[in-house]
């Protein structure tokens, strides 16, 4: 399956791509999405609009984005995994999912004509300024994505990015007159976690570094004053209302953040705005709020901006008229660095380093006006159901609060259930008035659904306890009895159906559908017609049968908490639970506990893997959780970064912990966190570097060295990896296929490349490695690693053509049919193959031609 450039986008070798695009892929990539909807039709596909094709895995996923071109980040509504060797169909839906994974850079699977498209391609190059597209292991689902997004100081409103600035709230009730305001300017000051948008561009940027003086003017709380500080950084700051007797001192570099935005008065606005810049000697930061007052619920119109409902005021700029005010003022040019943010220079010299080093990022054209976002409210009550004076912010309140009362107990509350009946009756008149009310305000069909969730919890916990005592209706808690009467009519009707329930879990085919139901829903790993193997987080949402099946098991091996695993045996009646050593903070965590419960005997075997035997680790931990868990996003990462190393069989359980990390360090890869990396020790030069050399080999070789017997060990971790790539991705396969080979040239430190006679090129051919220079730059920009060699009695072009046809190196440089040839493997991959032709004293590169 090949996907031509320009189609889609590719992440992580796999390929997206729309099915607008679909007649730009080859005819046999074609005619296996068309196989691919063949089988996914089977399993109930009927829409989907992104195919995302995994040549390596041999499979084709069917993707629905029901928002896509609505949305900038899209969330993903419903997968089919098809694994066509095999015809093995997997279906997920989202539906319910609180962490839903999302799409980027969408337009690259818009058409043309979109209207979107536009949009999408700027907010793209937006996110990537702010390094939001960095790390690709956490920014796949939505939770993560948007707290990523706060983190660097901005929120997502529509299709643009804007900077996290003043809280202008979102109470709409608020009624005012053509008075004075007493405007409370203080109020709109955020508590952040992270640095604001202005001072993270200022470091992302270098224009803030720890050796310069830092001084927040309206520093609010002092968020950033605390972040700053906290890093090392000289920061001062001076606020009005928070710190009004702090000192205001001259200092490198100023920020005057979101403070002009909430000035009422212009005369004011302007001397805010001239004293920070009179405090700069190098650089001002500005940031105000970008977009419209009808953006904020409730402002009203106030001199040349709004008053919100909580009595702040708000001066909306474009980009533009941003920009204008600044250099209005002060006199001095203003660049923008994001919206809403721009840095005006006081240091001639800092400015034109700056635009030097940014030049390409820099645009003096105003960003679009930030699209208001309208919050969906559903609609209000009748006039007669819902009091003039019930529209108060404490009515919608209440409301909000029994609604809540309501979804948790699944059904109406009773009188003694209400969280408070006398306020009910003082702002509605009474509390039937109340419940209508909060009934016609909100969305019954959710209430509904909260409904048969309880009445399956209360199934399942009746059904169970006929394992234990039974006990009368009279003694249950007031709650369970009022659930009982609501649900069920009876006590005996409850436990009839209950009784019911449990008989039934003797069905294999009912375990079976239960557990594919789960499966699809993202609960757990299945194996079909064998197990499902999920988290015993995730077992209460589980189906009612499959519930009580494996309630069943853990009535006589106690509750699933205590366990990391539980594996329901659809045929055998058996389940299994696994506990493994710090399963949630570990990657790949050691089974320590494997209990296997045989419901049909009512009998249980115990494994215990904490003494004599070695706990083995789990592979795919990702498998068996959800989206929701914590750190699934590096979970996924790790795991599919594991499999593609292919150094363990991952559908066999996990070797001992030992042996894992072992394998790993062999490979030069080691586990940091949720991390799976490179290596970052040094290893003994006699440690095999691959199947046929040591370190040793790649080191200590070539006439030079062996003449002068310098010291030549590497002193980069990095320069060790790229030796073991080199030898593993090339050396290796050569002696394989040729035979013993003779290294000529390896690697070279700075002492042996000056003692070699002759021209060589450090900065260009590689056989430095990684290592770095006295500034901690590179030696060779390209990284990776090279070596020459020499195949005895083999003709080195058809060694230099079976390399190109079989190994993913960087560079080639073939001298002759009789001499070393010089290869290399780094991260660029390029596959370039010169011929070194002589000409006179010196050697031109021409492309091999074979």
């Amino acid at each position: 399956m090949t996907v031509p450039a320009g189609i889609g986008k590719q992440v992580r070798g796999r390929h997206y791509v729309a099915i607008s695009q679909l007649s730009g892929l080859p005819e046999t990539t074609r005619c296996d999405v068309e196989l691919a909807r063949t089988l996914a039709e089977a399993r109930g596909c009927r829409s989907f609009n992104v195919l995302r094709i995994d040549d390596e895995r041999k499979e084709i996923a069917l993707l629905d984005y029901p928002s896509l071109g609505d949305e900038p980040f899209p969330p993903l509504g419903a997968s089919w995994r098809v694994h066509l060797p095999t015809s093995l169909v997997t279906f997920r839906a989202y539906d319910h999912s609180l962490n839903r994974p999302i799409l980027h850079r969408t337009e690259l699977l818009l058409p043309e004509s979109h209207p979107a498209k536009p949009a999408c391609a700027v907010l793209t190059q937006h996110c990537e300024s702010l390094g939001l597209f960095e790390n690709t292991a956490i920014i796949g689902f939505r939770n993560q994505w948007l707290q990523l997004i706060a983190q660097k100081g901005y929120t997502l409103s529509g299709f643009e990015l804007v900077p996290l600035g003043n809280d202008v709230g979102d109470d709409s009730s608020g009624t005012y007159s053509d008075e004075i305001y007493h405007i409370e300017r203080y109020r709109t000051a955020l508590s952040r976690s992270s640095m604001s948008a202005p001072v993270q561009s200022l470091v992302r940027d270098g224009l803030l570094t720890p050796n310069m003086s830092f001084f927040d003017y309206g520093c609010g709380r002092g968020d950033d004053l605390a972040s700053l500080q906290a890093s090392g950084f000289a920061a001062q700051g001076w606020d009005p209302h928070y710190r009004p007797d702090a000192p205001r001192v001259t200092s490198d570099v100023v920020n005057i953040g979101f403070v002009i935005n909430v000035i009422e008065d212009k005369a004011e606005r302007v001397a805010a705005l001239e004293g920070a810049f009179n405090l700069t000697s190098s650089v001002l930061a500005v940031a105000a709020m970008i977009g419209g007052a009808d953006s904020v619920p409730g402002a009203r119109l106030y001199r040349d901006g709004v008053v919100t409902s909580r009595r702040t005021f708000q001066k909306y700029y474009t980009q533009g008229e941003l920009q204008h005010f600044l250099e209005s003022v002060l006199d001095h040019d203003a660049y923008p660095a994001a919206p809403g943010v721009f840095y005006v220079f006081k240091d001639r010299a800092v400015e034109q380093t700056y635009l030097i080093a940014k030049s390409s990022d820099r645009s003096r054209v105003a960003r679009a006006r930030l699209a208001s976002v309208v919050a969906y409210r559903p609609p209000r009550p009748k006039a007669a159901l819902l009091p003039k004076k019930s529209e108060s912010p404490e009515a919608l309140a209440y409301l909000e609060e029994l609604w809540t009362c309501c979804l948790q107990l699944g059904r109406v509350p009773t009188i003694e259930e209400w969280p408070d009946a006398v306020a009910a009756q003082s702002l509605f008149g009474s509390t039937k008035r109340a419940l209508n009310a909060c009934l016609a305000h909100n969305d019954l069909a959710v209430l509904a659904q909260s409904e048969q969730g309880r009445k399956d919890d209360i199934l399942v916990m009746l059904a169970l306890q006929f394992f234990q005592r039974r006990r009368r209706f009279t003694q249950l808690e007031r709650r369970l009895q009022n659930d009982i009467r609501a649900f069920f009519g009876s006590y005996a009707l409850a436990e009839s159906q209950a009784q019911k329930l449990l008989f039934s879990v003797q069905d294999p085919q009912l375990i079976a559908s239960a557990c594919e139901a789960s499966s699809s829903q993202g609960f757990g790993w299945l194996d079909p017609g064998e197990s499902l193997q999920l988290h015993t987080s995730l077992v209460e949402r589980l189906p009612a049968s499959l519930r009580v099946y494996i309630g069943c098991a853990t009535a006589l091996a106690g509750t699933t908490t205590a366990y990391d695993i539980v594996k329901a045996h659809i045929n055998s009646g058996k389940v299994t639970l696994l506990k493994f050593d710090d399963f949630a903070g570990r990657p790949a965590p050691a089974l320590t506990t494997r209990i296997k419960v045989r419901l049909r005997d009512q009998d249980l075997d115990v494994f215990d893997y904490s003494g004599q035997y070695q706990p083995r680790v789990m592979y795919n931990k990702s498998r068996y959780v959800n989206e929701e868990f914590p750190h699934y996003a590096e979970q996924v990462a790790f795991d599919e970064g594991l499999e593609s190393l292919h150094l363990f069989d991952m559908s066999e359980h996990g070797v001992p912990v030992e042996d894992f990390h072992n394998v790993l360090a062999r490979h030069r890869y080691e586990v940091r966190g949720f991390e799976l990396g490179r290596a970052t020790t040094l290893p003994p030069l006699d440690a095999p570097c691959g199947a046929v050399f040591r370190y040793r080999d790649l080191i200590e070789c070539g006439e030079t060295w062996h003449q002068t017997h310098i010291d030549n060990v590497p002193q980069s971790p990095e320069s060790y990896n790229a030796l073991f790539d080199l030898a593993t991705q090339i050396l290796d396969p050569v002696v394989d296929y040729f035979g013993g080979i003779k290294l000529t040239y390896g690697f070279s430190s700075k002492a042996l490349s000056a003692s070699i006679k002759g021209r060589i090129a450090p900065k260009l051919d590689q056989h430095a490695g990684c290592e770095r220079d006295r500034r901690d730059q590179l030696v060779c920009d390209r990284a990776g690693a090279a070596v020459d060699f020499l195949v005895v009695d083999e003709d080195m072009r058809e060694v230099a053509q079976w390399i190109l046809e079989h190994c993913p190196f960087d560079r080639m440089y073939f001298y002759g049919h009789d001499r070393p040839l010089h290869v290399s493997a780094g991260p660029a991959h390029s596959r370039e193959a010169f011929e070194m032709i002589a000409s006179g004293t010196r050697r031109i590169p021409r492309k091999l031609q074979f």
